[in-house]
């Protein structure tokens, strides 16, 4: 990976702030693979501010958490210190090798930006053979999950982020492409790959702290085409007849992919 893009303050500060549906993806995985107990030491890539990291830690009694941003690492480092946590900055790519190898990996919302050959090499690298590396990722829709109880809410909802957010911030090119065995150069073998969705309550507030970290907003304010305020105050201006004083429930899509080492 070699975006710095979200080496920012300001980025990791919200990133600690996400929804934590990360925890959704891991119970899902001990659902799907039938883990019945905790691995012995787990790697988290992508950190970013540690909320999949506290995620995996669920099922790990130690793990080590990397991240490009040194930004996101220093976040993590004051928000997770205990001992059982440890992170540090590198690229996906680059992970050091440990002297006692991972027994699962994650890496949530990471694939789109690596090169590929290079990361599986490299989790190969520093995984136990027949350890577990678990590739997820989940985004915000177009739906709210209200729309059975406002209707009219829940098209005004979709209507806003179609015609009106991605055409103020469209989506940053990046790799779409779901894997096949043949993607993955012998080292590793694809168990299960499954979709799903899930729900998640926001205020105003709280739903507008969120979409000014995602990466069309970040795109747009580091190539100068908006500032923070301004990018903040369209927002609120816009979402305020939707949300009113009310909380709504945004629709996430996302996936698991399960890998074995070879």
């Amino acid at each position: 990976m070699d975006s710095t893009s979200f080496d920012s303050a300001r980025i990791a500060a919200g990133y600690a702030k996400r929804p934590w549906i990360h925890r959704s993806a891991i119970e899902r995985a001990i659902r799907d693979c039938g883990i019945t107990g905790t691995f012995r030491s787990g790697l988290d890539v992508g950190c970013g501010a540690g909320l999949s990291t506290k995620a995996l830690r669920l099922i790990c009694e130690r793990v080590t958490g990397t991240d490009i941003s040194e930004a996101m690492i220093q976040v993590c480092r004051t928000l997770y210190p205990n001992a059982s946590y440890h992170f540090y900055a590198a690229k996906a790519e680059e992970t050091a090798v440990p002297e006692s190898l991972y027994d699962i990996v994650t890496a949530a919302g990471v694939v789109n930006w690596v090169d590929r050959g290079r990361f599986l090499r490299r989790m190969s690298d520093v995984m136990q053979k027949g350890g577990l590396l678990l590739i997820y990722d989940f985004w915000i829709t177009d739906r709210t999950a209200d729309e059975t109880s406002d209707k009219e809410g829940g098209r005004r909802y979709t209507d806003w982020y179609r015609n009106e957010y991605l055409r103020r911030f469209p989506k940053p090119k990046r790799s779409e492409n779901v894997w096949t065995q043949a993607d993955t150069k012998g080292y590793f073998h694809i168990e299960r790959q499954v979709t799903y969705e899930t729900a998640y309550p926001f205020s105003l507030k709280e739903f507008i702290d969120f979409m000014m970290i995602q990466s069309n907003v970040n795109e747009a304010v580091e190539n100068g085409r908006t500032g923070v305020k301004e990018a903040r105050a369209w927002m609120r201006s816009t979402l305020a007849p939707i949300f009113g004083t009310d909380t709504v429930s945004m629709v996430f899509e996302g996936y698991n992919w399960y890998l074995r080492k070879i």
